[in-house]
């Protein structure tokens, strides 16, 4: 299967050389046997052999900041506040909800999620759930640690407050009673008071958190010399989530600026301080209605991030505001400012992290894009999978932004398994290759129905692919699994893992992702590689959703360019479609496309 996904982006030559590794690696009595007997012993004695694995190379041994490169956003509607005690309100609504859902969580009543498509009605492991409000992740010089605390501890009964980058302890049980709306309201309009108060004013300390990953445990060691400092991180570490007060960003408020806000808050010259990456969930209200969600990925995926939000929105705008009195609790202590021990070195660390910021937003290259043509809909009326669909798409507007394809990332739920997280869909089959060619070749004139039946094996390529992938099948976990187990036996690593093709086939130029929703918001990522774009989209019925990004740092990428080629695209598959029914001996495969949601879903 490796072989297969990697023969046609590939010279011949190295192909060759590729082909010889992997045979030599899975000869009887080889490497990879022996490897594959260890990951064997391993899997009868845990829950999930790739957890730890997956864990680690997806996220803690990574040392590029979180904003853009590893944490997404979720991006709300646009709010219309009339004034600043209005967003406020919304504020303290939201964290009602959120502590509501919380409490779902804590007393188990939340409902077991079913696949949905291919093999429905399978039930999806729920602890990503479990994870959302009590995780932390702790920075290290070379590899980073997921903190998980106890769910419903007592140390976890406040919320951080950011409000004009300072950061506020805002208690959520007092007197053993724990806050009502208005009394969290109450507290909202003193922590934006006390913000105010330039006298008291701390340094944006949450700066640092935007920085690489080994910049920012090398500054947190020398914050930690100050028991100040160590208190005040500690306290962050035990919250339940940071809420962000931002003030007005001063840009047009369209659906790219509001995604480039969630994502990096427009570096420290806007919001870009007034947040603390390390905490899973970050809830943004800005006073000129731009709100959302900034995530820290490692503990969940997607998908849990949108029954979340949707969850949240729901409840914002069907559980009226209860702003009554009568059982709050009187005189409400004075919700605590963090205060933080500087130095002229820890002043040249903030300065330093602050540039390095600037330099991500500068480069960050982002098109939002509403595809308005056909939806969904449109879609299934072919019988085709609608993720597959999209997916066959991307290549179609690759190819002709690049003349090539490239290694592709498209990540599959594999929740079906006890702790399972993602697999890869490799998106870039031999089967999508010769429908680009034939839809993009001027020199051979390809017949209608030629290039539908190309269509329909990308499709079925793609669907088989995916269901591969979310029942266990899937490549890229097994292979990594032998790698990390040849490392844990001291063996040296391997050559089919050296091989210029392994390493060049991890090298997602293409990162995409289907994140559904059914209320009205979007998520959106970074690429993952120089490169490379990170694609995120959200199918509805009648409209595409795509957010696109890119960095202008890169002279082969431009997220405009490759939006424009996606929609011609997109354009020319609708007209083929219409052209030509589909092949009477696709029916079977047509009938178990994927109707990828949440399930079988791409979810981050």
């Amino acid at each position: 299967m490796y072989l297969t996904s990697i023969k046609h982006l590939v010279k011949e030559e190295q192909y060759r050389k590729t082909k010889s590794i992997v045979e030599k690696f899975g000869e009887p009595g080889g490497t990879g046997e022996l490897l594959q007997k260890k990951l064997l012993e391993k899997s009868d004695n845990t829950h999930n052999w790739v957890y730890d694995y997956w864990l680690d190379d997806m996220y803690l041994n990574q040392r590029l900041a979180l904003p853009v490169n590893s944490n997404p956003a979720m991006v709300f509607p646009k709010q219309d506040f009339r004034d600043h005690k209005d967003s406020l309100r919304f504020a303290a609504h939201l964290i009602t909800g959120v502590l509501e859902y919380k409490e779902r969580i804590d007393t188990r009543e939340l409902p077991v999620d079913f696949s949905r498509g291919q093999l429905a009605g399978t039930p999806l492991c729920m602890k990503q759930y479990y994870r959302l409000f009590n995780t932390y992740r702790l920075p290290g010089l070379k590899r980073d640690t997921l903190i998980i605390h106890e769910t419903g501890s007592t140390e976890q009964e406040h919320i951080i407050v950011a409000c004009k980058n300072q950061f506020f302890v805002l208690d959520l049980v007092v007197k053993e009673k724990k806050l009502k709306e208005m009394d969290i309201l109450t507290q909202l309009e003193k922590i934006v008071k006390m913000a105010e108060n330039s006298e008291e004013r701390q340094p944006p300390f949450g700066l640092l958190t935007s920085d690489g990953r080994t910049e920012w445990a090398q500054a947190r060691d020398v914050l930690i010399k100050d028991s100040v400092n160590r208190e005040s991180l500690a306290v962050i570490q035990k919250c339940l989530c940071v809420v962000c007060l931002d003030d007005p960003s001063g840009m047009e408020v369209g659906d790219t600026s509001r995604a480039l806000l969630m994502l990096h808050g427009g570096g420290h010259e806007k919001m870009g301080a007034n947040r603390w990456y390390d905490k899973p969930m970050q809830f943004v209200v800005g006073e000129d209605g731009v709100c959302g969600t900034v995530c820290e990925h490692s503990p969940f995926e997607g998908i849990v991030l949108v029954a979340c939000t949707e969850y949240l929105m729901k409840f914002m705008t069907g559980s009226p505001s209860k702003m009554g009195r009568a059982t709050s609790v009187s005189e409400l202590p004075t919700p605590r400012r963090l205060l933080w021990k500087t130095t002229p070195h820890i002043q040249g660390l903030l300065k330093a992290s602050a540039e390095r910021l600037q330099r991500l937003v500068r480069d960050l290259d982002m098109d939002v894009h509403k595809f308005e043509v056909y939806g969904k809909e449109f879609i299934k009326k072919q019988k085709m999978s609608p993720d597959a669909y999209i997916q066959v798409a991307l290549q179609l507007a690759f190819y002709r932004c690049n003349g090539r394809l490239v290694s592709t990332y498209e990540s599959a739920s594999i929740r079906r398994f006890h702790e399972g997280r993602v697999d890869n869909i490799r998106s870039a089959t031999p089967e999508a290759l010769a429908f680009v060619k034939a839809m993009t070749d001027q020199k051979t004139s390809n017949s209608d129905s030629e290039k539908m039946k190309r269509l329909w094996d990308a499709i079925n390529a793609q669907t088989n692919s995916t269901i591969a992938a979310i029942t266990g099948m899937g490549i890229d976990n097994h292979l990594l699994g032998l790698r990390e187990i040849s490392q844990e036996i001291h063996m040296e690593v391997p050559e089919i893992f050296t091989d210029e093709t392994y390493v060049a086939s991890n090298q997602f130029i293409l990162s995409t992702s289907q994140v559904p929703t059914t209320v009205e918001m979007f998520c959106c990522y970074g690429p993952v590689v120089p490169n490379g774009y990170g694609c995120c989209y959200n199918p509805q019925a009648d409209h595409l959703l795509f957010s696109m990004t890119s960095f202008h740092g890169s002279t082969e990428t431009s997220s405009a360019v490759f939006i424009k080629a996606l929609d011609e695209g997109l354009v020319e598959m609708r007209d083929l479609c219409r052209k030509r029914n589909k092949p009477q001996s696709n029916t079977a495969a047509a009938s178990k496309a994927v109707e990828k949601s949440q399930g079988a879903g791409s979810n981050l």
